[in-house]
């Protein structure tokens, strides 16, 4: 990483917002969306909600997926133009996959 490896840092930053993405709580729909601005909560930290706890299993399958979807749309770029971005793919693939098995 300190060599700036631009697939590595890509590839873990995708990772990483995937995560943080699967830890989000969903909008609950059911609730109002307007109302009485007296209703409505105030103070520091009125606004914020518990995120999710994902297990190791869970982190795992995500970045599994990760892995996957590169390797689908690296899979789909067949054209000689678009070699380039399709190594580029795999080897973010190959790096989150690197992170569940370690060699």
């Amino acid at each position: 990483m300190r060599a700036r490896d631009k697939v590595a840092v890509s590839a873990l930053r995708a990772a990483l917002a995937a995560l943080d993405n699967a830890e989000a709580v969903p909008v609950d729909e059911a609730r109002p969306g307007g109302g009485a601005l007296e209703l409505s909560p105030v103070g520091a930290g009125a606004t914020e909600a518990v995120r999710r706890e994902l297990s190791e299993g869970d982190v795992r399958d995500i970045v599994r997926a990760e892995a996957a979807e590169r390797l689908e749309a690296a899979g789909q770029l067949t054209a000689p133009a678009h070699a380039d971005r399709a190594a580029r793919l795999r080897a973010e693939a190959a790096v989150l996959l690197d992170f569940l098995d370690p060699a």
